[in-house]
């Protein structure tokens, strides 16, 4: 996983502080009121005190591998300590027991230094519950990037249906290259495509467009694209299917490779991949990649299944509740197909 050294992924496979505590004397929490549900990163830390220090301390987070990691270290270096201590500890601290988060990661020991200390001011005054809210966005709550007006996907919708490909398909890759003619990246490498693919894509679904015209309504490439998480590739590959020869099928084989592409992308993975709604998502994975939808059987959200994926081929925590059924955070990692 990309970022994620053997310290890190030791923290984050730490279970010790990971739940809840009954009656604890302090709660902290960070981004957990109604309008930050599934929009903003969330940590809760709970402790317990004796004699003014913590004998007891429990974190809940809702995030990536990296907050749950620095609220590992967090609980680690504030369990015995006296809550004056506890104050002193920073982020630089909890970075170093980490031994560095990657560069636009230093957030995730924000997040849990702010929730552990309003934890410890929890305690000391005796209110129950110190919250304060952090301004780092887990994913951007917006609606589509592409819509049928766009000149891009207007422009190869327009095109004549070729006999072999589906509708449904050809509004997929119409999005996608609409999409991707938005970033400052070349089209092939904002959809993690060679320009051989991409020109055979092109030609496959939309014969008779020129590349030349669709860079013509492009952004300009100004920069290279995020890199792709290759075991999140890796496990998308896995699942797609072969012909009688056992070739992969070339438009499932795009589609692996382009999710890999967009999944590195903020925000909920269908407007990153230019849809217009949702339920397409789904419906092309199931279209195009059926045991992959098979394997997410109770419709989690997919950027979240294929990271969770990753993290279980490395024995890391990525939950804080065994069971989704019961877990308090069910409604942020799973969403009605109809939103």
């Amino acid at each position: 996983m990309t970022g994620y050294t053997d310290t890190i992924l030791r923290y984050t496979a730490i279970d010790t502080h990971i739940g809840t505590l009954e009656t604890p004397d302090g709660t902290g929490e960070v981004g957990l009121n109604a309008q930050e549900a599934g929009k903003r990163l969330a940590v809760r830390f709970a402790i317990r005190t004796e004699e003014d220090r913590i004998s007891d301390v429990r974190f809940q987070v809702f995030g990536c591998g990296f907050t749950i990691a620095a609220c590992a270290a967090a609980a680690e270096l504030a369990e015995g300590r006296k809550l004056e201590e506890v104050l002193g500890i920073g982020t630089a601290t909890v970075d170093e027991a980490l031994e560095g988060l990657p560069e636009g990661r230093a957030y995730c020991a924000d997040l849990a230094i702010e929730a552990l200390h309003a934890a410890v001011r929890s305690a000391q005054s005796g209110t129950r519950v110190q919250a304060t809210v952090h301004d780092v966005t887990l994913e951007e709550d917006h609606g589509p990037r592409v819509s049928a007006d766009d000149p891009v996907y207007s422009t190869l919708i327009a095109s004549p249906l070729p006999e072999d490909i589906a509708e449904e398909d050809r509004h997929l890759f119409s999005c996608l290259i609409a999409v991707a003619a938005q970033a400052p990246y070349e089209l092939h490498e904002a959809l993690g495509l060679s320009q051989d693919d991409f020109l055979n894509l092109l030609g496959a679904f939309f014969p008779g467009n020129e590349l030349a015209s669709i860079e013509a309504s492009s952004t300009p490439a100004t920069e290279p694209p995020p890199e792709i998480n290759h075991e999140v590739f890796e496990i998308l590959l896995s699942h797609v299917p072969q012909d009688s020869q056992g070739k992969p099928l070339q438009a499932a084989l795009w589609l692996a490779r382009i999710l890999a592409a967009r999944a590195v992308h903020p925000g909920h993975l269908w407007i990153a991949m230019g849809l217009f709604r949702r339920p397409e998502l789904t419906a092309s994975i199931r279209r195009l990649l059926p045991t992959l939808a098979e394997a997410n059987n109770q419709g989690m959200r997919w950027k979240r299944f294929l990271f969770k994926q990753v993290c279980d081929l490395h024995g890391a925590v990525l939950c804080k509740s065994p069971d989704c059924g019961v877990c308090s955070d069910y409604a942020l990692c799973f969403a009605p197909e109809d939103e």
